[in-house]
């Protein structure tokens, strides 16, 4: 017998499981990896991108102002730019602050205090400007401005432009790496699912073979225990049949002349009246008592009547004994022309319809019982039916013991079908359903032929 497959599919089981949990485990790790770099990277970047641009936008306003501070000598005069200046001033430092605050991780933290130092310095230059000019120094002023702070302006807008393009970069990188990811992500997606399918499939073909070698096994037992139920049936038949004949034969005969001696006996010279005649009688109706109960029992154990006359004729008798015994009324009904059935069939289906009214008389409190048969072309249906309770449980015939198996394994010998059905309070119906043989047909033809041979006038 080989070893069960389920230590094996178990195994199989708790790996795939295992696989599943581990890339269930990478997935989230690379989606959780991937919303760290959205958030921390391109976020970041294209906030700060804005704030930058803010930033850059306010240098450059700068830049036009430092413009029209150098180029207007007559027109205007430095200190009306003051207010422009402060209110640039307080809108990049609150820039720069928020800016400083979203940086992205991937930014240097000298090239941040580079900005904020450059800045510093241009405010100032800035302030040293408006100041010469508050004293009343214009061309100072304006010199300052112009060799200075409008170079100062210039380096501030060259760092601002580099910290965009470095933004731009890395939002960049980021880019690809999440293309990247997405990419490892699908392909390792479809990896595993080509190895999920492998490994169902490998299962699925192992738990397949190792049904298979199950069912083969399985059948091959199944087939062995017909052959071997098959076996027993035949014995227990061939012993019943030994037994019949012995109690026939052997018992009968010395039942028989112990019978004939007693009757001799009273006969001679035993006078009418004397105690012995009485006696000798007395058991001389014992021996012949006990003659045809042994009869009957040689009967019951094998019917000399399936071999002399086939399955019908012992049918018919088996039901006239059977309602003489347990006062049933039985009923015996015949369908189709009969066919002359003996051997092993005729043994098997009398066993199985005798097993059934055997149960009707023990567990359906019933008074009438039938048995049908209907001859067809191909098959024979033979049914016994009662009137009675009926089986109470729902599971029926499963669990009606050994008399119910012995009936399905002779049905199964005579390669036909058993079922049995009941409804509670109305009866219990047994009905097997066999072949009938082609040899069947042409002995009963034959035999049929013979007889009117016999008993047709001679010419």
């Amino acid at each position: 017998m080989n070893k069960s497959p389920t230590v094996r599919l178990l195994l199989g089981l708790l790996v795939t499981l295992a696989a599943v949990m581990g890339f269930s485990w990478y997935g989230l790790h690379q989606l959780n990896g991937l919303r760290r770099l959205q958030t921390d990277t391109i976020d970041l970047n294209r906030h700060d991108s804005l704030l930058l641009l803010r930033v850059q936008n306010d240098v450059d306003t700068a830049g036009l102002r430092i413009r029209d501070m150098i180029q207007s000598r007559n027109t205007t005069k430095i200190s009306a730019y003051r207010a422009q200046f402060d209110h640039l001033r307080a809108d990049l430092q609150d820039a720069i602050e928020a800016e400083t605050r979203l940086a992205p991780l991937t930014r240097r933290a000298d090239k941040q205090a580079k900005l904020v130092q450059a800045l510093q310095e241009f405010w100032r230059t800035s302030d040293q400007v408006f100041a010469a000019a508050s004293a009343g120094r214009e061309e100072a002023a304006r010199k300052l401005a112009s060799t200075e702070l409008y170079p100062g302006q210039s380096l501030l807008a060259s760092r601002v432009s580099r910290l965009l393009e470095r933004n731009n970069v890395a939002e960049e990188q980021a880019d690809r790496k999440i293309a990247a990811i997405y990419d490892g992500v699908e392909r390792d997606v479809y990896a595993f699912l080509v190895a999920t399918i492998l490994a169902i499939l490998i299962t699925s073909l192992y738990l397949i073979y190792s049904n298979r070698k199950i069912f083969e096994q399985l059948e091959s037992l199944s087939r062995q225990r017909r052959v071997l139920a098959g076996k027993l049936i035949t014995v227990q038949e061939e012993v019943l049949r030994s037994v019949s004949r012995e109690l026939h034969d052997e018992f009968g005969q010395i039942l028989t002349a112990v019978g004939a001696m007693l009757a001799r006996a009273e006969r001679r010279g035993v006078s009418a009246d004397s105690p012995l005649r009485t006696e000798l009688t007395e058991v001389r109706e014992i021996t012949h008592n006990t003659l045809e109960r042994m009869r009957s029992l040689s009967q019951m154990l094998h019917p000399s009547v399936i071999d002399d006359y086939g399955l019908v004729k012992a049918l018919e008798w088996y039901t006239e004994v059977f309602q003489r015994q347990t006062a049933i009324e039985t009923q015996m009904i015949v369908h189709g022309e009969p066919v002359r059935i003996t051997g092993q069939p005729a043994i098997h289906c009398f066993r199985i319809a005798q097993e059934a009214l055997n149960n009707a008389a023990k567990h359906a409190e019933t008074k009438t019982a039938e048995v049908e048969m209907i001859f067809e072309a191909h098959a024979l249906t033979l049914s016994v039916r009662d009137f009675g309770r009926g089986i109470l449980h729902a599971k029926q015939s499963n669990q009606l013991g050994i008399g119910v198996i012995a009936m399905r394994e002779r049905s199964g010998l005579l390669g036909g079908s058993l079922s049995i059905s009941s409804t509670p309070g109305a009866g219990t119906t047994v009905t097997l359903v066999m072949p009938l043989r082609q040899e069947d047909h042409a002995r009963e033809i034959e035999e049929h032929t013979m007889l009117e041979e016999i008993l047709s006038p001679r010419s």
